[in-house]
């Protein structure tokens, strides 16, 4: 994978001792430790790989990566090469991104959005599958260190990858996008995820904008035609870079129309340079159909026909918890548990109360990281429920509190507060008769899967 001078040509580490000099992988995990690999000792407020580093080479591991602070006593126990840097997670970036750059001619689509980032990625790798293997962000591993994780995954056999990039702040994205060197970026949505962080819509959106100043001349940037913000960032892409839209209610280059739900599946058209396309998705829920969306768009915008398209869809692997369809003993279970935002709460409250065709029972925690819009927000999805005729809503958590208040505001009777997993599952076997759907959703601090467990 690496020799020690592609890897000192990297990260400019300096050489404290050498033994070996070809290593067969990076990792950060001693659990992952391979014959040959190379173990970069990441460090955080609760550990420090650096205590792990002797071990990894007793595991197996030809080299270690450690910091200029790394204690002597920890150094004199390492047996094999040792590289020491300012930073070790900077350098596991730079080793990503040397890797990264190994394979210029596989195009890399890197995905943002406060929504749908992960289901979008699940279908655009799908849609490029059409053309070969994809490698793609595995969950939602989109961060400082999930995604080098992901491309140093890389291979000459791919045809493509899919990574997404998530942000929590200014610069961030700034930050990590270079690590990936994308030719196509694409921006789902802005809505209030993070707003505890960046305190308004305008300030995500501009953090959300670092994708698309990254994207270079020659490159796409593939931006969602119904959301203002996303679709005001148009004039953010350089000189050089195509923008393409996707939509259902504004004029697109990639818009959809005739939707309609068949079973767990969605039907839909696509127009796009004057031809129209019949499409269909094993997911339900309008806010899938963007989804969708912007991954054909990704599809067009790496030259796949409509059919090649339509093939790659048929190869969708979604990622656990996100709207997935699961019996449980007689009721229909909706486990949405990922995480929530209000953008994807009011989505699935809205998807599920067209396709419930008897009663339904919400299952709601608390939407983190909202900052001074959390009680309205809450209150809000509180009279969504209520508005969409739940039969019953069971809450969560202190945000849940306000969850529960705006469906009473509206005159709903059956709001159930409850204070653990255990005390749900409780109200839920005293209530629910054969036939039942239940939407169970929250923040994925909240893990609202744990009720399912216990049905």
């Amino acid at each position: 994978m690496f020799t020690l001078e592609e890897i000192v040509g990297a990260t400019s580490a300096h050489i404290y001792k050498t033994e070996k000099r070809n290593f067969s992988a990076v990792v950060t995990d001693t659990r992952k430790i391979s014959q040959g690999a190379l173990f970069v000792a990441l460090q955080g407020d609760k550990f420090n790989g650096e205590d792990f580093a002797a071990d990894a080479l007793l595991k197996g591991a030809a080299g270690v990566v450690v910091s200029e602070e790394c204690a002597p006593e920890m150094l004199k126990r390492c047996q094999g090469t040792v590289l020491q840097v300012t930073n070790t997670l900077t350098a596991y970036q730079l080793l990503a991104k040397a890797w990264r750059d190994k394979f210029p001619a596989i195009p890399v689509v890197a995905i943002t959005g406060s929504n749908g980032k992960t289901t979008t990625k699940d279908l655009t790798a799908a849609v490029l599958s059409a053309k070969g293997a994809v490698l793609k962000t595995q969950a939602n591993f989109n961060n400082e260190i999930g995604l080098p994780l992901t491309l140093l995954g890389l291979k000459k056999e791919h045809t493509a990858a899919v990574v997404e990039i998530g942000m929590r702040g200014f610069h961030q994205i700034d930050a990590l996008a270079p690590i990936a060197s994308p030719q196509i970026g694409i921006v789902t949505n802005v809505g209030e995820t993070h707003m505890e962080l960046l305190g308004s819509l305008e300030n995500i959106a501009k953090a959300k904008q670092e994708l698309v100043e990254s994207i270079p001349a020659g490159g796409t940037v593939i931006l969602n035609a119904d959301n203002s913000y996303v679709a005001g960032m148009r004039s953010a892409a350089k000189d050089g870079v195509r923008v393409m839209t996707f939509g259902i209610e504004e004029d697109a280059d990639v818009r959809g129309e005739a939707i309609h739900t068949e079973g767990n599946m969605s039907k839909f058209m696509v127009t796009y340079q004057n031809e129209r396309h019949e499409y269909t998705v094993n997911m339900v829920g309008r806010h899938n159909v963007y989804n969708t969306l912007a991954a054909i768009a990704a599809g067009f915008a790496m030259g796949l026909t409509p059919a090649e398209i339509r093939k790659g869809l048929a190869n969708l692997e979604v990622t656990k918890m996100r709207f997935e369809l699961q019996q449980v003993k007689d009721w229909h279970v909706i486990n949405d548990a990922y995480n929530a935002s209000p953008m994807s709460m009011t989505a699935a409250i809205n998807t599920l109360a067209e396709l419930a065709k008897g009663r339904k029972i919400a299952v709601l925690g608390d939407m983190l990281e909202l900052g001074s819009v959390s009680e309205e927000a809450h209150l809000h999805v509180g009279e969504e429920v209520a508005a969409h005729g739940f039969t019953a809503l069971i809450t969560q958590g202190d945000m849940g509190d306000f969850i529960a208040k705006g469906a009473e505001s509206k005159g709903m009777t059956a709001v159930y507060r409850c204070a653990s997993h255990q005390e749900a599952a409780d109200k839920l076997h005293a209530l629910l008769q054969p036939g039942d759907t239940l939407l169970f959703k929250g923040s994925r601090g909240m893990a609202m899967e744990k009720i399912i467990d216990l049905l």
